[in-house]
This record gives C-alpha cells, structure tokens and sequence, in this order.
C-alpha cells in the first residue's frame, strides 16, 4: 500500500489541534499550584533573607487582593442580594482557583460569564465588570506558566465564545467583546514576552552552569595531566639509573657469584619493563606537541630565584625557614615549589600592591607550607579568576596524601596551608639535580 502523503496546511492543522488538546483539554482538573518567586530571581535578591520569606508569596497575595477587590466593588455596588453575591463570590473564587488550578479556571471562567451576565439586565454583555476582570486575570496566569501557543488558544477561544453568545441571547445592553478581545490581546502579550525572556534566562543559566561545572572538570583533567607528564619524568629517571647501575653492578665485583649475576640481571630486566611500561600508560596523557623539558624541573632550593621573579613583578615576597633543611623526595620538591609558585601568582593577580610571606617548616614527619598575603593597596584593580588555581593545589597535595587549606584572613588577605607526609626512608632529590 502506499502510503498517504499529507499536505503541510494539514499537518499543520493537526498539529495545532494536538497542542490544543495538550494544553487546555489533558488533565484540565489537575492540581498545578502556583510556585513562590525564586530567590535568584530580579525581584528577592535584593532583600534580606527574613523579607524574602514572604516576598515570595507576593503573586499569590496580589490575586488573592484583587479577588477581595472585586468582591467588595460587587457588592458594594449591587447591594447585599443573592443575585449580587453571586456576581461578586463567583469571580473572586475563579481568580482564587488560578493559583492552583489554573485550566480548569479558565473553563470554569469562559462558561460562568455568560451566565452571570444573564442575572443583570443592565449590564454589560457577555462579561459583566466583576467577570471581566477574572477572566483577564485567570489568563494571565496561565500564559506566565505555559507556551506561548496556549495563550492564542485562550484568547481565540475567548473570542468564539463570546461570539456564540452574543448570537444565542438577545441583550439590548451593550457589548464588551471587543474591549476584552483587544484588552486581553495586550496583555497576553505583554505576559507572552516576560514568560518567554524568563524561560531563556533560565535556559542560559542552566548552560552557564553546566560549562562552569564542565570547565572545572576540564580544568581537574589538564592540571592531573601536568602532574603525570612530571612524574614521568622524575620516576622515568630514577628507573634509568636503576636499570643503568644494576647493568653495571656485576662488573664492579670480582667474580661475583652466579646468584648475585642472576639478581641484577632480574633488577634490571624488572627495571626496564617498568619503566616500558610506565612510558606507555601516562604517554596518553601527552599531548602530541609536548615535549620533555631540556632543564631538571625546580625544587625548593630554587626558590630564592622565583621570590626575586615575583618581587620584580611587584610583589614584595619574603621567605621564612624553620627546622632542619633536608632535601626531599623529587615528587614532594616539585609539588612543594609548584604550590608556593601557584599561590604567589594569585597574590600577584587578586591582591596587587600586597605583600606576601612564604614559610617552609621542615618537620619530622614531613613538610609544613604557608603562603599568606595581605589584602590588595594601591589603585590597581584586581584580575578576575575561576578559582583553578586552588584546585591543582589541592590536587597535589591530595596525590601525596597531605592536607590543605585555602581560606581569607580577617585583614582582607589569603592564607595557603599545607602539609605534605614524607615516609621515612623515601629516596631524595640527588644532590645533583638540588644544586
């Protein structure tokens, strides 16, 4: 069988009258309450947190006050009959039932104003004053809370239903058709445009923070990249020297026994395929245009030179050393200097005009790191940043099994804290690559 080939103006069709369906006739009866205003929103950021409790639920206190409004308007209008009771009672419960059925409001709305209006000869026709305004309102609620599309079927709907009235009852009083039809045309216009700018600011807040979660994750990835590409190149070369000096061992002795032979052949062997190995996993890890460093990556004996880049800089840096210096296994040295290094640019750029103090503390069972800054002087503005600096800190500390802390002083400055453990026994920077 072939298959039907539908036109464009009845696909259309058929996909307006599936939205209709969606919109105004699913669930019509369904409990929807009206959510309070956000605290991000333009409206509450401003005000304190104890006012924002109840600022929250000014759209709901505002219907509420124009249904008591209209209520008092009725019947101090009519008087205190049934028939103005009615008038009045009906609207305000509509506009009430908005805030927490708002389709079935509208329903209720479209088919009770005809009626009403019947009730008063003299009045206006189809929408009496009290009937008019709850209409009005009721829309407006649902176009803040659905698609745009729901809010040309309200007023399309409003107007059939007003026509069909107006043909089935003959009323000598006047008709206020098209003073809704062009009043309620604005303002569901007005409402379309706000609901539309509030729905894309949501949109790009969302994206924003789904790229700032991404440019964090993006940013943990890079800074553990830096980190491998540097032990492999420290554990790289001491594997080397193991495998070169196991290779040479057995020639520094005469006649070395067999088994003595076989175990530096075993080291070695061990050495080499560690070493393959370890070239082979973080070699992901480099990018294709990265290329090994010629120098020996720095250590804390190199950092006098670094305190007198940053005092060129402008900022003025001291450095203060407590307990016994000893040199460090390579991971802890280069850790260690990049920490104090990261925490000095961040003065630089946050704090210009600051003076720093940097305070190494060689302890039994590790090394204590403290780089404390003072609050920003001078009129040179401070250089905005995403805090990615804090992170591959923390990363390094975290690799070596250490602790840190990153937190303002009360004077206005920043203070880097950090301890990293040293194993008793955990081989240390030759003395060639501290020299």
């Amino acid at each position: 069988m072939t298959e039907t080939i539908r036109s464009p103006e009845y696909r259309l069709a058929v996909g307006a009258l599936r939205g209709l369906r969606q919109d105004l006739f699913q669930d019509a009866f369904a409990y929807r309450p009206l959510p309070p205003l956000r605290p991000e929103g333009p409206f509450l950021r401003h005000l304190p947190p104890r006012v924002q409790r109840f600022a929250k639920w000014t759209p709901h206190a505002l219907i509420l006050a124009v249904a008591g409004f209209t209520f008092l308007i009725v019947t101090a209008s009519y008087g205190a009959y049934p028939t103005s009771m009615a008038l009045g009672v009906a609207p305000a419960v509509i506009m009430a039932m908005a805030l927490v059925r708002p389709v079935a409001a509208f329903w209720i709305s479209l088919v009770s104003a005809p009626l009403l209006s019947v009730t008063d000869n003299f009045g206006p026709w189809p929408w009496s004053a009290a009937s008019f305004i709850a209409h009005l309102m009721v829309m407006t609620v649902m176009t803040l809370r659905t698609r745009p599309r729901t809010a040309v079927w309200m007023w399309v709907l409003t107007a059939l239903s007003g026509l069909i009235a107006d043909m089935l009852v003959l009323r000598y009083s006047d008709s206020d058709i098209p003073q809704m039809l062009i009043v309620s045309a604005l303002i569901l216009l007005m409402a379309t445009v706000v609901n539309v700018r509030r729905t894309a600011e949501k949109k790009v807040a969302e994206q924003q923070s789904v790229t700032a979660v991404e440019r964090d994750k993006r940013t943990l990835l890079e800074e553990r990249t830096t980190i491998a590409r540097e032990l492999h190149d420290v554990v790289a070369h001491h594997m080397s020297v193991v495998a070169i000096q196991a290779e040479a061992a057995p020639y520094r002795v005469e006649n070395p026994p067999p088994e003595l032979e076989q175990a530096f052949v075993t080291i070695r062997e061990n050495a080499v395929a560690a070493l393959t190995e370890l070239r082979r996993i973080l070699g992901v890890v480099r990018a294709e245009d990265y290329e090994a460093p010629d120098a020996p990556q720095p250590v804390l004996a190199d950092l006098d030179h670094l305190l007198a880049n940053v005092r060129v800089a402008g900022l003025e840096a001291e450095k203060a050393v407590t307990g016994a210096v000893r040199v460090l296994p390579p991971g802890v040295e280069l850790s260690a200097y990049r920490i104090i290094q990261e925490a000095l640019s961040n003065a630089l750029r946050h704090a210009p005009g600051s003076t720093a103090r940097v305070e190494i503390s060689y302890v039994l069972g590790g090394l204590g790191l403290r780089i404390v800054n003072t609050a920003a002087q001078g009129l040179v503005k401070p250089s905005p940043g995403a805090g990615h600096g804090i992170t591959g800190m923390r990363e390094r500390v975290t690799m070596l099994n250490g602790e840190m802390t990153a937190e303002e002083t009360a004077d206005g400055g920043y203070e880097v804290a950090a301890y990293i453990p040293v194993t008793p026994g955990e081989p240390a920077v030759a003395a060639e690559e501290t020299s």
